[in-house]
């Protein structure tokens, strides 16, 4: 086959780029042609996401990827999950989308608790809860009695707008609309019934399409604003990061038991099924269901990751103190270890600002001295982190009823070979690390596979395995890390 140009958009809650794959049908090599910070701010005391900023990146980055005539086969978009956007009738973006950290989901699960029962929301959806779930930024808009409610034609998901702003289409892809907690995994379409008893509009809800859709081709306006081609195609692959990270994990058929961590800002732990599992156990354990781009359950649990470290830099930042990521790891690795244990999923780390204070706080409430260094306090964060993975490794095999022989870890969260290590031995099990752009080449699987360049998922990741190197860490330091696991259970119970 002749060679494919491939451009991904990867966008994740701290920075997006613009990846142009080259596949030849059996390897495939990436280059980065542009990166940036996601654009966001407070407005009116709110958290958005500046969407025209965005918007621009993304342009930016097919401008760069078409110069000089490159010939670009196919064009996909991925970000984070939950946050959505609404279009009038006319198709203008009526308001910047909200960023899943605002405050204004406060209190709103117990609103809808009040109207519908836990369990039966768990029931209709298969989704754990969390407050910056889709569902409950619409229940927020709903007691605020938001006018975009009424003004809305279409509700679209963030990478569901950019694909409409490229192409004119107005549909949610599969794994995104998962995301939001209004979506039955069973009966493969909105949970109306539910929306319905909690008092919410249905009217805008978009059609659910499959990963690896067609969409159309770039909008011609675009395409000569960016010096691209007219006819190029926007193919819909897992435009959830973490189902396109999940599809570049590069197991074999035969490879047993295994699970996956999509790791950066968050951590997503769990396992690939073929159906959802919405049980008591799932839900009192607080599991997912998630689309996976080929039509499966990531069956899964969604864990703070490392936006406790991002946040601890940026507030370092503020106070005059720049530090690389590379350097806060180091001055970890030196910290001693198990200083303090904490859970990264403690609520007050949910939003942004002073969590060098906050990790602190938390030590000081569960009865800890709180780390007194920069490297302790990222050394803390990283443990916790290892220490709420076994937590979760454990839950999925009682769910499952098997054992994981295997933690599978991919994304940007792979280049902290501390944190590698620490799973290894905090969850006493082999860690394979890599590949660092998963979310950006299993997107690019995705628009492979329906371009008809590849077969399916499994020959999919034989590319992954042929193109990208991984590293394996093995467990050691067993006996430490059981007792720090005994603290933190204890601290869990507090």
């Amino acid at each position: 086959m002749a060679a494919r140009n491939l451009l991904a958009f990867d966008l994740g809650a701290e920075s997006g780029r613009a990846l142009l794959g080259r596949f030849d049908g059996k390897r495939l090599t990436l280059e980065e042609k542009h990166r940036f910070a996601n654009p966001n701010g407070r407005m009116n005391g709110r958290l958005h996401w500046n969407f025209l900023a965005q918007w621009e990146e993304l342009k930016a980055g097919l401008r760069k990827a078409a110069a000089g005539g490159t010939a670009i086969d196919a064009i996909g978009v991925d970000t984070w999950g939950v946050d959505f956007g609404f279009l009038d009738r006319n198709g203008d973006l009526l308001a910047n989308p909200y960023m899943y950290r605002d405050a204004q989901t406060d209190g709103m699960l117990e609103k809808a608790f009040a109207k519908v029962p836990r369990a039966e929301i768990f029931e209709a959806t298969g989704i754990q809860f969390m407050q910056l779930n889709s569902l409950y930024q619409m229940m927020a808009l709903a007691e605020r009695k938001s006018p975009l409610l009424e003004m809305a034609q279409t509700m679209l998901f963030v990478p569901d707008l950019f694909n409409y702003f490229f192409t004119g289409e107005r549909a949610a892809e599969f794994s995104i609309a998962t995301t939001s907690q209004m979506y039955d995994p069973r009966k493969r379409d909105w949970a109306t019934a539910m929306l319905g008893r909690l008092g919410l509009p249905t009217h805008f809800l978009p059609r659910v399409v499959p990963s690896g859709t067609r969409l159309g081709n770039l909008r011609a306006d675009v395409a000569a604003e960016c010096g691209a081609a007219g006819d190029i195609p926007v193919i819909a692959p897992g435009c959830h990061d973490t189902a396109s990270a999940v599809a570049a994990v590069p197991v074999r058929g035969g490879d047993g038991d295994w699970c996956y961590i999509s790791s950066g800002t968050w951590s997503l732990m769990g396992v690939e099924t073929p159906q959802p599992i919405i049980n008591e156990k799932s839900l009192r354990l607080n599991y997912t269901n998630e689309g996976g781009v080929a039509g499966d359950i990531r069956f899964l649990k969604n864990i703070m990751g490392l936006w406790l470290v991002q946040e601890c830099r940026r507030q370092w930042l503020k106070d005059g103190h720049e530090f690389s990521y590379a350097q806060l790891t180091q001055m970890a690795t030196a910290a001693r270890p198990f200083a303090a244990v904490i859970d990264p999923d403690f609520k007050p780390f949910l939003s942004p600002g002073q969590m060098p204070q906050k990790v602190a706080e938390f030590c000081t409430k569960t009865g800890q001295p709180p780390p007194a260094s920069t490297g302790a306090i990222v050394r803390t964060c990283l443990e916790g982190l290892a220490l709420t993975y076994r937590k979760t490794i454990e839950g999925l095999e009682d769910v499952l009823g098997r054992k994981m022989g295997v933690i599978h870890i991919v994304g940007g969260g792979t280049q902290n070979e501390l944190l590698n290590q620490m799973t290894a031995d905090a969850c006493n099990r082999p860690v394979v690390a890599g590949p660092v752009e998963a979310t950006a080449i299993g997107n690019m699987l995705v628009t492979a596979i329906a371009l008809g360049d590849i077969s399916n998922l499994e020959e999919g990741r034989a590319v992954v395995r042929e193109s990208f190197d991984v590293k394996r860490y093995e467990p050691k330091n067993a006996l430490a890390w059981e007792e720090a696991y005994g603290r933190y259970g204890k601290v869990l119970q507090r």
